[in-house]
Formats: C-alpha cells, structure tokens, sequence
C-alpha cells in the first residue's frame, strides 16, 4: 500500500484553485456543462435504473450514494465507500466538448486521497489530487485543452485503495456553450427519400423483424434505455440494415417541456451513454418523448452532444395513417412509428405511402448531419 501512494505521490503534482478560462466579448458565453454538477437532480422513478442521475459510477450503488449530511453547498452530495481493496469508488461522466478548446474541471471533495481528471482529451492531463483535506472541504482544480478530434471527454472522481470514504460536490467543467441543437421535423433534402423511425421499445415481434429484414428497410430507432438493455440484441439485428441507427429518446420517457434544464441534461445524456455502452455508437439525433420540447431541451441536447432534437411530420404507429401535411408523404419527410404488436402492419402501410409518393425509406444517418 505504502508503495502505491508514494509513487502516485510522486508522479502528479496537485493542482489546486485554477481559474476558469475568461470568455471574449464575441465568444460564447463560460457556462458549467458537467451534468447533475451538485448531485440535486432526482433519480427517475425507475427501479433498475442507476443510483446517481448522470454518473456511472464503477461500484454502483454498494459504493456511491448521494447523502444529505453536511453538503458543500445545496442540500446533497456524492459520498463513494469503495467496497473492497482493489476499489477507488470511481465515479464519471461523459461531457460534450469542442476541439482545439480549453477547459477547466474542478470540484469540491473531502477525504483521503481524492482525484479529479478527464480522459478522451486528445492529450495527457494530470489528475488534481489531495492527499487528506483534513475533514472539510478542499477545492480541486485542472485545465486541459482538447485535441483536434475530440467530441467528448470523460470526466472522473475517485478516491484511493484502502483509503476509506470521500464526498465531492460541486462539479465543475467550464467551457464555452454550445450551439443549441436544431429542431426539425423533416430533412431538407432533394432525393426522393422518407425516414421511417421507431420509438420506446417495449413490443418487440418477431414479425416486425421479419418485415425489416425482407425489405432491407433503413431503420432509426429510439428505444428507451430499459428495453434497449432488456434486448440489445433484438435492436441490432433491426438496425442491421445500412443506414439504421440506435438513437436518443431520454431515460424515463417524461414531458421535457415541464423539467427544467439540469433534468433535461439527466434524461438526454443518461440516454445518450446508454446506448453508447449497448452498442457502441454515440447517438447525435434525440426524439422528445410526446414530441415536447422547449428552448432548454435544444440546449440540453447540444450539451450532451446531440445535433438534431427530431420530431416527425407522419404518424403511422397503431394502426394509423396521418400525414400532417397536404397530400402524400413528400421527400425528406420523418415518420413515427413504434416497437408494439402492430409494427409489422405499420410499416407495410408506410411502406406502401412511401411507394406511392415515389420514395424511398433511407437511414437519417446518411442524410442528416
């Protein structure tokens, strides 16, 4: 043990009450874009779902909890107890970045042996660490400026082995503000295409998977994470066909629109890791649950990397045959449908319009950007 820590001792200086980075008079304005940043947002109603809205935290809920006792500010914070001796209690996140753009993390931790970086940066940072804060709280700090690729970075807490619990609060990553994502529904487009999406996820048929493969139908699904993990291979085999993708239809499947920004951020980016940890893409499309939004779910969404916050102009789901528009379906046109028991009879209607019109189905990841 001894060993450990000296030699980590050696290697990271601590760097500790770094500035944020000062934004121009034509820059975009220094925002927080951490999700759940003081632990405040509460979890979904959702029983499987995880303990900390917005963190992944690698003991889950045996090591990390949010407590009420003696929070830096507000009224919560994050206490993690690692489990064992080959723990450090981490907890993460993903956040949304811009190339060639400087940031600062920082955070406010208490108790032995707290560390705070980023990875994904394109660039080796050093970790901020303290070796005991000595029972209150002590502010960490570290700047890091992103490589030419970088989309994302992955942002870090954790404590040590065998060091006992530590809290953090207050989390901090400043940088400048996104562009808020764009709402559309439909895609400026002059081909003769149509884009057949499919919501939630809880009704998966055979029938509809048969439907899908035998016509080679570019499907863009938005299930909801509980179902997509239920299932993750059902959603492959449908998106199998190029063109089709597995996209962003938040967590708990709640009206946006009533939720104020930071839960807004909870639900797109949960959502958004989700489907990344199930299969492997990171989705760049999110469809409102009931098609309601507001100016802060387009902001939301550009936080947790999102282009595109993507309603429809059609609706063929249970049955149904409405196109919101004069006419037939028309190029670049969004129809939703959903995963139930009548999937299969919606798509072949949708199909069938789709042919009327003279289009053809496409996948909105070849068309959309």
């Amino acid at each position: 043990m001894s060993t450990r820590l000296s030699a980590l001792a050696a290697s990271v200086a601590l760097l500790t009450g770094l500035a944020a980075p000062v934004a121009s008079a034509d820059a975009p304005p220094i925002v927080n874009l951490a999700t759940n940043p003081g632990f405040e947002v509460p979890s979904p109603d959702l029983a499987d779902w995880g303990s900390v809205p917005g963190w992944n935290c690698t003991g889950g809920p045996a090591e990390a909890a949010v407590t009420t006792t003696a929070p830096h500010a507000g009224t919560s914070a994050l206490t993690a107890t690692p489990a064992n001796a080959e723990s450090t209690g981490e907890c993460a996140q993903t956040v949304a970045v811009q190339p060639d753009t400087t940031y600062t993390a920082s955070a406010w931790v208490r108790g032995k042996f707290v560390y705070l970086g980023a990875t994904g940066t394109g660039k080796d940072v050093a970790p901020a660490w303290t070796q005991t804060t000595g029972g209150g709280w002590q502010r960490l700090s570290t700047r890091f400026t992103t490589g030419p690729n970088a989309r994302t970075i992955r942002l870090y807490v954790h404590g040590w082995y065998q060091q006992g619990p530590f809290s953090v609060d207050d989390v901090r990553v400043d940088g400048p503000a996104p562009t808020p994502a764009v709402a559309a529904g439909s895609v400026p487009t002059n081909d003769k295409v149509v884009f057949f999406t499919v919501d939630d996820g809880w009704q998966r048929t055979p029938e509809a998977e048969q439907f899908i493969a035998d016509h080679r139908l570019p499907i863009t699904a938005f299930p909801l994470p509980m179902p997509a993990a239920a299932d993750p291979a059902f959603f492959r085999r449908v998106t199998a066909v190029p063109g089709s993708s597995v996209q962003d239809h938040s967590v708990s499947h709640a009206d946006l629109s009533k939720l104020p920004l930071d839960r807004q951020q909870v639900e797109i980016c949960d959502a958004r890791d989700a489907m990344t940890r199930l299969f492997g893409t990171a989705p760049t499309f999110f469809r409102p649950p009931y098609f309601a939004w507001n100016a802060d779910t387009l902001q939301a969404a550009a936080n947790c990397g999102i282009r595109t916050v993507l309603t429809a102009d059609a609706d063929f789901s249970w049955g149904a045959t409405n196109i919101w528009h004069p006419g037939l379906l028309q190029p670049g046109d969004v129809v939703l449908m959903h995963w139930t028991d009548t999937l299969a009879g919606d798509l072949q209607r949708a199909l069938a319009a789709a042919d009327a019109a003279g289009l053809k189905p496409a996948g909105l990841v070849d068309h959309l950007r």
